[in-house]
Protein backbone atom coordinates (compact mmCIF):
# COMPACT_ATOMS: atom_id res chain seq x y z
CA UNK A 1 0.00 0.00 0.00
CA UNK A 2 1.62 4.06 -1.08
CA UNK A 3 2.29 5.66 1.77
CA UNK A 4 1.85 9.40 2.46
CA UNK A 5 4.37 11.95 1.34
CA UNK A 6 4.72 15.08 3.88
CA UNK A 7 5.78 17.81 1.46
CA UNK A 8 7.38 20.96 3.26
CA UNK A 9 5.80 24.35 2.04
CA UNK A 10 7.79 26.71 4.70
CA UNK A 11 8.99 29.31 1.78
CA UNK A 12 5.02 29.56 0.31
CA UNK A 13 5.44 26.97 -2.28
CA UNK A 14 5.94 23.34 -2.25
CA UNK A 15 8.91 22.10 -1.63
CA UNK A 16 11.10 19.13 -0.67
CA UNK A 17 9.70 15.73 1.16
CA UNK A 18 10.72 15.76 4.71
CA UNK A 19 8.56 12.31 5.44
CA UNK A 20 7.56 9.27 3.43
CA UNK A 21 4.85 7.93 6.05
CA UNK A 22 6.69 7.64 9.65
CA UNK A 23 9.96 7.67 7.90
CA UNK A 24 11.93 11.04 8.25
CA UNK A 25 13.43 12.41 4.92
CA UNK A 26 15.77 14.79 4.92
CA UNK A 27 14.35 17.44 2.51
CA UNK A 28 14.78 15.20 -0.10
CA UNK A 29 13.23 16.03 -4.14
CA UNK A 30 9.87 14.30 -4.40
CA UNK A 31 11.30 12.92 -7.50
CA UNK A 32 13.59 10.71 -5.53
CA UNK A 33 10.21 9.00 -4.38
CA UNK A 34 7.55 9.08 -7.36
CA UNK A 35 10.07 7.63 -10.48
CA UNK A 36 7.15 7.42 -12.49
CA UNK A 37 6.87 10.80 -14.61
CA UNK A 38 2.88 11.14 -14.65
CA UNK A 39 2.83 10.26 -10.96
CA UNK A 40 5.37 13.18 -10.29
CA UNK A 41 3.31 15.30 -12.65
CA UNK A 42 0.43 14.51 -11.13
CA UNK A 43 1.65 15.15 -7.89
CA UNK A 44 3.37 18.18 -8.69
CA UNK A 45 0.13 19.64 -10.19
CA UNK A 46 -2.07 18.60 -6.92
CA UNK A 47 0.89 19.88 -4.35
CA UNK A 48 0.78 23.56 -6.17
CA UNK A 49 -3.22 23.68 -5.85
CA UNK A 50 -3.43 23.07 -2.27
CA UNK A 51 -0.57 24.90 -1.56
CA UNK A 52 -1.99 28.01 -2.82
CA UNK A 53 -5.77 27.36 -2.29
CA UNK A 54 -5.08 25.95 1.32
CA UNK A 55 -7.62 23.57 0.55
CA UNK A 56 -7.86 19.76 -0.29
CA UNK A 57 -7.23 18.50 -3.27
CA UNK A 58 -8.58 14.98 -4.39
CA UNK A 59 -8.76 14.11 -8.09
CA UNK A 60 -7.88 11.24 -10.60
CA UNK A 61 -4.65 11.01 -12.15
CA UNK A 62 -4.10 12.27 -15.84
CA UNK A 63 -4.46 8.39 -17.00
CA UNK A 64 -7.51 7.84 -14.72
CA UNK A 65 -5.77 4.72 -12.94
CA UNK A 66 -4.83 6.40 -9.67
CA UNK A 67 -6.37 8.81 -7.01
CA UNK A 68 -4.26 12.15 -6.23
CA UNK A 69 -4.83 13.12 -2.78
CA UNK A 70 -3.09 16.60 -1.14
CA UNK A 71 -4.47 17.41 2.19
CA UNK A 72 -2.42 20.94 3.31
CA UNK A 73 -1.66 21.15 7.12
CA UNK A 74 -2.55 24.75 7.92
CA UNK A 75 -0.51 27.32 10.86
CA UNK A 76 -3.43 29.75 9.81
CA UNK A 77 -6.34 29.79 7.24
CA UNK A 78 -4.01 32.25 5.10
CA UNK A 79 -0.52 29.98 5.30
CA UNK A 80 -0.09 26.21 4.37
CA UNK A 81 3.37 24.84 6.20
CA UNK A 82 3.06 21.12 4.09
CA UNK A 83 0.71 19.18 2.48
CA UNK A 84 0.08 15.43 3.29
CA UNK A 85 0.07 13.77 -0.07
CA UNK A 86 -1.61 9.85 -1.24
CA UNK A 87 -1.51 8.47 -4.56
CA UNK A 88 -2.61 5.09 -5.03
CA UNK A 89 -4.98 2.81 -7.02
CA UNK A 90 -8.54 4.00 -7.45
CA UNK A 91 -10.27 1.17 -5.99
CA UNK A 92 -7.58 1.54 -2.63
CA UNK A 93 -8.27 3.73 0.45
CA UNK A 94 -5.65 5.79 1.88
CA UNK A 95 -4.19 4.08 4.92
CA UNK A 96 -4.05 5.91 8.48
CA UNK A 97 -2.10 9.18 8.44
CA UNK A 98 0.40 10.31 11.70
CA UNK A 99 -0.62 12.80 13.28
CA UNK A 100 1.43 16.21 11.84
CA UNK A 101 0.88 19.81 13.69
CA UNK A 102 2.59 22.69 12.55
CA UNK A 103 4.28 25.67 14.50
CA UNK A 104 6.62 28.68 14.01
CA UNK A 105 8.99 30.29 16.19
CA UNK A 106 9.21 34.78 15.46
CA UNK A 107 12.78 34.93 16.38
CA UNK A 108 11.76 38.82 16.36
CA UNK A 109 9.21 39.55 18.55
CA UNK A 110 10.20 36.22 20.88
CA UNK A 111 6.82 34.28 20.09
CA UNK A 112 5.82 30.66 19.23
CA UNK A 113 2.90 30.05 17.37
CA UNK A 114 0.67 26.64 16.90
CA UNK A 115 -1.63 25.23 15.08
CA UNK A 116 -4.65 23.29 16.40
CA UNK A 117 -3.38 20.00 14.86
CA UNK A 118 -0.12 20.33 16.91
CA UNK A 119 -1.91 21.25 20.34
CA UNK A 120 -3.64 17.84 19.50
CA UNK A 121 -0.62 16.41 19.12
CA UNK A 122 0.60 17.29 22.30
CA UNK A 123 -2.70 16.33 23.64
CA UNK A 124 -3.20 19.72 25.50
CA UNK A 125 -6.54 20.17 27.28
CA UNK A 126 -8.82 22.94 26.23
CA UNK A 127 -8.70 25.25 28.28
CA UNK A 128 -4.93 25.46 28.12
CA UNK A 129 -4.74 25.71 24.27
CA UNK A 130 -3.12 29.23 23.74
CA UNK A 131 -2.01 28.92 20.51
CA UNK A 132 1.08 32.13 20.94
CA UNK A 133 3.43 31.42 23.37
CA UNK A 134 6.89 33.02 24.37
CA UNK A 135 9.50 30.77 22.52
CA UNK A 136 10.74 29.26 25.55
CA UNK A 137 7.56 28.16 26.07
CA UNK A 138 7.61 25.43 23.03
CA UNK A 139 10.67 23.53 24.94
CA UNK A 140 8.44 22.27 28.00
CA UNK A 141 6.98 19.12 26.36
CA UNK A 142 10.05 18.08 24.81
CA UNK A 143 12.74 16.08 25.38
CA UNK A 144 15.94 17.20 22.79
CA UNK A 145 18.53 15.00 21.62
CA UNK A 146 22.45 16.00 21.58
CA UNK A 147 21.62 18.14 18.15
CA UNK A 148 20.04 20.73 20.29
CA UNK A 149 22.73 22.85 20.35
CA UNK A 150 22.94 22.98 17.21
CA UNK A 151 19.63 24.04 16.74
CA UNK A 152 19.54 26.39 19.26
CA UNK A 153 22.66 28.15 17.15
CA UNK A 154 20.43 28.33 14.12
CA UNK A 155 18.10 30.45 16.42
CA UNK A 156 20.39 32.42 17.79
CA UNK A 157 22.33 33.36 14.28
CA UNK A 158 19.00 33.45 12.47
CA UNK A 159 20.21 33.05 9.28
CA UNK A 160 17.74 32.80 6.16
CA UNK A 161 17.91 29.61 4.84
CA UNK A 162 18.97 27.37 7.93
CA UNK A 163 17.18 24.04 7.98
CA UNK A 164 17.42 21.59 11.09
CA UNK A 165 15.73 18.23 11.48
CA UNK A 166 15.50 16.21 14.42
CA UNK A 167 13.96 13.36 16.57
CA UNK A 168 13.33 14.27 19.78
CA UNK A 169 11.05 13.22 22.42
CA UNK A 170 7.50 14.63 23.12
CA UNK A 171 5.78 14.39 26.61
CA UNK A 172 2.25 14.44 26.33
CA UNK A 173 0.16 15.97 28.16
CA UNK A 174 -1.36 12.84 29.46
CA UNK A 175 1.98 11.93 30.22
CA UNK A 176 2.69 9.64 27.23
CA UNK A 177 6.17 9.68 25.63
CA UNK A 178 5.66 9.61 21.47
CA UNK A 179 8.60 10.11 19.12
CA UNK A 180 7.79 13.34 17.45
CA UNK A 181 10.21 14.48 13.86
CA UNK A 182 10.97 18.28 13.33
CA UNK A 183 11.89 19.64 10.05
CA UNK A 184 11.80 23.45 10.01
CA UNK A 185 13.69 26.32 7.96
CA UNK A 186 14.22 29.58 8.63
CA UNK A 187 12.42 32.25 6.83
CA UNK A 188 13.00 36.20 6.34
CA UNK A 189 9.54 37.81 5.97
CA UNK A 190 7.41 41.12 5.77
CA UNK A 191 4.61 41.69 8.16
CA UNK A 192 1.47 43.70 7.12
CA UNK A 193 2.89 46.67 8.74
CA UNK A 194 5.86 46.66 6.70
CA UNK A 195 8.07 45.02 9.19
CA UNK A 196 10.67 42.72 8.41
CA UNK A 197 10.26 39.52 10.70
CA UNK A 198 12.42 36.58 11.05
CA UNK A 199 10.49 33.22 11.55
CA UNK A 200 11.55 29.57 12.24
CA UNK A 201 8.75 27.65 9.91
CA UNK A 202 8.05 24.33 10.70
CA UNK A 203 6.39 21.22 11.48
CA UNK A 204 6.08 18.19 13.71
CA UNK A 205 5.44 14.60 12.89
CA UNK A 206 4.32 12.05 15.85
CA UNK A 207 6.65 8.72 14.18
CA UNK A 208 5.36 6.43 17.22
CA UNK A 209 6.03 5.81 20.58
CA UNK A 210 9.38 7.08 22.02
CA UNK A 211 10.15 3.51 23.33
CA UNK A 212 10.26 2.33 20.05
CA UNK A 213 12.04 4.48 17.69
CA UNK A 214 16.03 4.42 18.64
CA UNK A 215 16.39 7.68 17.60
CA UNK A 216 14.07 8.95 20.01
CA UNK A 217 16.12 10.03 23.17
CA UNK A 218 15.59 8.99 26.85
CA UNK A 219 13.34 11.24 29.23
CA UNK A 220 16.33 12.86 30.57
CA UNK A 221 19.50 12.92 28.79
CA UNK A 222 22.61 12.84 30.90
CA UNK A 223 24.27 16.49 30.47
CA UNK A 224 20.82 18.05 31.60
CA UNK A 225 20.80 15.35 34.42
CA UNK A 226 24.32 16.59 35.37
CA UNK A 227 23.31 20.01 35.50
CA UNK A 228 20.00 19.64 37.23
CA UNK A 229 21.50 17.39 39.89
CA UNK A 230 24.40 20.34 40.54
CA UNK A 231 21.56 22.79 41.61
CA UNK A 232 21.32 23.87 44.89
CA UNK A 233 17.70 24.69 46.23
CA UNK A 234 17.09 27.76 45.17
CA UNK A 235 18.96 27.82 41.59
CA UNK A 236 16.88 27.78 38.73
CA UNK A 237 19.38 27.41 35.25
CA UNK A 238 18.40 29.13 32.12
CA UNK A 239 19.76 29.32 28.38
CA UNK A 240 19.82 33.09 27.36
CA UNK A 241 20.19 34.67 23.64
CA UNK A 242 23.27 36.97 24.69
CA UNK A 243 22.06 39.03 21.76
CA UNK A 244 18.68 39.77 22.79
CA UNK A 245 18.68 39.06 26.17
CA UNK A 246 15.83 36.82 25.63
CA UNK A 247 15.43 34.06 27.72
CA UNK A 248 15.73 30.82 24.74
CA UNK A 249 14.73 27.50 27.51
CA UNK A 250 14.83 26.67 30.95
CA UNK A 251 16.91 23.31 32.39
CA UNK A 252 14.80 21.93 34.56
CA UNK A 253 11.71 23.69 36.51
CA UNK A 254 11.26 27.52 36.01
CA UNK A 255 11.89 29.82 38.61
CA UNK A 256 8.52 30.49 40.09
CA UNK A 257 6.75 33.61 40.01
CA UNK A 258 8.76 35.25 37.27
CA UNK A 259 6.64 35.93 33.88
CA UNK A 260 7.98 34.18 31.22
CA UNK A 261 5.37 32.18 29.08
CA UNK A 262 3.94 35.34 28.12
CA UNK A 263 0.87 33.99 28.41
CA UNK A 264 -2.86 36.21 28.11
CA UNK A 265 -3.35 37.82 31.11
CA UNK A 266 0.11 38.13 32.32
CA UNK A 267 2.67 40.63 31.19
CA UNK A 268 5.08 39.90 29.15
CA UNK A 269 9.05 38.83 30.10
CA UNK A 270 10.57 41.44 30.69
CA UNK A 271 14.51 42.96 32.52
CA UNK A 272 13.56 46.17 34.14
CA UNK A 273 14.41 49.17 31.93
CA UNK A 274 17.06 50.48 34.90
CA UNK A 275 18.78 47.04 34.93
CA UNK A 276 19.41 46.75 30.89
CA UNK A 277 22.60 48.38 31.10
CA UNK A 278 23.80 45.78 33.72
CA UNK A 279 22.47 43.03 31.89
CA UNK A 280 24.16 44.04 28.51
CA UNK A 281 27.31 44.56 30.47
CA UNK A 282 27.49 40.75 31.80
CA UNK A 283 26.82 39.60 28.44
CA UNK A 284 29.76 41.68 26.84
CA UNK A 285 31.79 40.74 29.84
CA UNK A 286 31.10 37.04 28.86
CA UNK A 287 33.22 36.70 25.91
CA UNK A 288 36.12 36.99 28.76
CA UNK A 289 34.86 35.28 31.83
CA UNK A 290 32.09 34.10 34.07
CA UNK A 291 30.15 37.38 35.42
CA UNK A 292 27.36 38.10 37.82
CA UNK A 293 24.89 40.33 38.78
CA UNK A 294 22.09 41.50 40.22
CA UNK A 295 18.88 42.20 38.16
CA UNK A 296 14.83 42.87 38.67
CA UNK A 297 12.86 40.51 36.18
CA UNK A 298 9.05 41.42 35.73
CA UNK A 299 6.61 39.09 37.79
CA UNK A 300 3.37 37.33 37.01
CA UNK A 301 2.13 39.58 39.39
CA UNK A 302 3.27 42.76 37.50
CA UNK A 303 5.47 43.59 40.19
CA UNK A 304 9.54 42.83 39.94
CA UNK A 305 11.49 40.57 41.52
CA UNK A 306 15.44 41.20 42.31
CA UNK A 307 17.61 37.90 41.28
CA UNK A 308 20.94 37.38 41.12
CA UNK A 309 22.08 35.84 38.10
CA UNK A 310 25.61 34.37 37.63
CA UNK A 311 26.76 33.67 33.82
CA UNK A 312 28.73 31.21 32.46
CA UNK A 313 29.36 31.18 28.74
CA UNK A 314 27.74 28.37 26.85
CA UNK A 315 29.37 26.97 23.20
CA UNK A 316 26.42 26.19 21.31
CA UNK A 317 28.76 25.23 18.37
CA UNK A 318 31.92 26.49 16.70
CA UNK A 319 30.61 29.96 15.82
CA UNK A 320 27.95 30.27 18.33
CA UNK A 321 27.65 30.96 21.96
CA UNK A 322 24.78 31.44 24.64
CA UNK A 323 24.79 32.32 28.21
CA UNK A 324 24.13 29.67 30.85
CA UNK A 325 22.39 31.79 33.71
CA UNK A 326 21.80 30.27 37.42
CA UNK A 327 18.94 32.55 38.83
CA UNK A 328 18.12 33.05 42.68
CA UNK A 329 16.11 35.57 44.64
CA UNK A 330 18.01 38.31 45.63
CA UNK A 331 17.49 39.54 49.74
Amino acid sequence: MPKWILVECFSGAPGKVIALGAAPKSFVPLSNILRNPLSLADAEAALAQACRTRALVARSSSDGRRTVRAEPLLISPQRAHAVRLWIGPVDEAPPPREAVGAWYFNLTTNRSVRSVDLLDLYGVAPEDREAELAIASAFTRLVTNRDESEALAKMVNSAPGSEHQAVWTIRRDDDALRAGHFACRIIIEVDANGRREVLFRGVTQDIGAATAVPAAPPPMILEYQLLEASAAPGEYRAIVNLRSLQLIRWIGPPMPGIAWEDLPGQPPPEIHPDDLAVAQDMSRELARHRTEGTLRLRRVDGDWQRVRVRAALMVLDQHTTAGLATVTAAD
